[in-house]
This record gives C-alpha cells, sequence and structure tokens, in this order.
C-alpha cells in the first residue's frame, strides 16, 4: 500500500470526512483490521481564509507548497488537497513536489461522465463559482457543460460555506436556499449537481434534491484510495 498525504485544514470539518472515507474504503476492500497508510498536514485555515479575500493567492500557494514539501519528505506518495477552491494554484503545489498531485477535479468529471451527465451545475464558494480553474479542467478535459448560479445566488452559496459550513453549522434554512438554487439550474439544463467544495455535503444529500450530486470529497477521497491500492496508478 503507498501512502497518501493529505492537506488538509481547510476546514477541518471536511477533513475530518476525507480521513473517515479513506479509512472506511481501505477496511472495506482489505479487511476490518485494515487502514489507510497516510500522513496529514492540516493547516491553519485563517490566513489561508484572508489571502483568498485579499486576492493574495500567491502567499497561499507559498503556504500548501510548504505542507506539500513536509508530506513528501515525511514519505507521502501522493498529495491530495483537500478542499476545492485551494486548487486554484494547484499547478503551484504539483511543481513543489516530485510526487503525483490527485487533482479533484478529475474524479469528480470522469464520474458525471460515466453516468452520462453531459450539463452539471456546480457549487461552491464564489472563488470556485467564479474562476476559471476547475471549471474549464471539467469543460476542457472531460467535456462537460457547467453551468452556476447567477450572482445573487452565488453570494448566498459562498456566505452559508464560510459562515456557517466551515465551522461545523449545519441549518435547515441553508439546506433549502441550496435546494431553491439547484431547482434554478435544473431548470437551466443541469442533470446532476457537482458539489465543488468539500463542506456542501455535510449540508447536501442525495435525498434532498431532485437529480444526483457529485461528490467531489467522496470522489477525491476514493481516487486517493485507488492511487494507494493500485501500484501502476498513475494519480
Amino acid at each position: 500500500m503507498r501512502t497518501i498525504g493529505l492537506i488538509g485544514g481547510m476546514s477541518w470539518e471536511s477533513t475530518t470526512e476525507y480521513y473517515r472515507i479513506i479509512n472506511q474504503s481501505i477496511r472495506r476492500r482489505l479487511g476490518p483490521l485494515r487502514s489507510a497508510s497516510l500522513v496529514l498536514f492540516s493547516v491553519d485555515f485563517g490566513p489561508i481564509e484572508r489571502a483568498q479575500h485579499n486576492n493574495q493567492w500567491d502567499a497561499a500557494a507559498g503556504i500548501l507548497e510548504d505542507a506539500a514539501r513536509r508530506l513528501h519528505a515525511a514519505g507521502a506518495d501522493c498529495i491530495v488537497l483537500c478542499t476545492n477552491t485551494m486548487h486554484r494554484v494547484a499547478d503551484r503545489i504539483q511543481a513543489a513536489v516530485p510526487i503525483p498531485f490527485i487533482h479533484i477535479a478529475d474524479p469528480a468529471g470522469r464520474a458525471a461522465v460515466q453516468s452520462g451527465f453531459g450539463t452539471v451545475g456546480l457549487l461552491g464558494t464564489g472563488f470556485t463559482m467564479t474562476q476559471p480553474f476547475l471549471r474549464e479542467r471539467l469543460v476542457e478535459q472531460h467535456g462537460l457543460t457547467v453551468l452556476v448560479p447567477p450572482a445573487d445566488e452565488q453570494d448566498n452559496v459562498h456566505r452559508i460555506i464560510y459562515d456557517e459550513l466551515c465551522v461545523g453549522v449545519i441549518r435547515k434554512s441553508s439546506r433549502d436556499v441550496y435546494r431553491q438554487v439547484i431547482t434554478g439550474l435544473i431548470r437551466r439544463g443541469a442533470k446532476a449537481i457537482i458539489l465543488g467544495c468539500t463542506e456542501i455535503s455535510l449540508l447536501l444529500k442525495p435525498s434532498d434534491v431532485a437529480i444526483p450530486l457529485v461528490d467531489t470529497t467522496a470522489l477525491h477521497a476514493e481516487a486517493a484510495v485507488e492511487f494507494a491500492l493500485n501500484a501502476r496508478g498513475s494519480g
């Protein structure tokens, strides 16, 4: 089994989901007393969140480059960045280490294509919904048509992530807001919704909406397991 390197803490609420999903998958595949070989570097999200909102992406990238180097030094065989938004600097992180970086968009894109969802809605932070780093990869490498909510709805989705989900607050009223946003995306042609923030799956479950959810957290964690168990995998 190869060792998974997790960069977490953005927020730690969803990082715990990565740890749970990865270890449950290993136990399911290998036996009841088996668990993953992994190392976790959990960053302090506060400085990164400030850098995001102050458009200081170089500063945030530097923190994550350092985390990746530390994971490599600790014996990690791959890097898994436990957040969608900070994939904005994925190229910087990959360049910092000589081991594979498992990009969060790829397992989500593959899952959508395999299920026949040519047109998907994308929910995430304002950065993820408005900037091209995730959408373009889904479009260019996986052939998807990607819809995002209108600006006012994006503001609500973003606020709920930072003010509630990242601090462990789950509210029915916020679930209702997301369901209303998804209804609008369905009307525009979305056949599935990509949960493009690792915290959204804490709020929304498949039974909450009328179309399938593509959960980046679960799919990314499973991709890490596949890498760990497949010696020929490239990540």
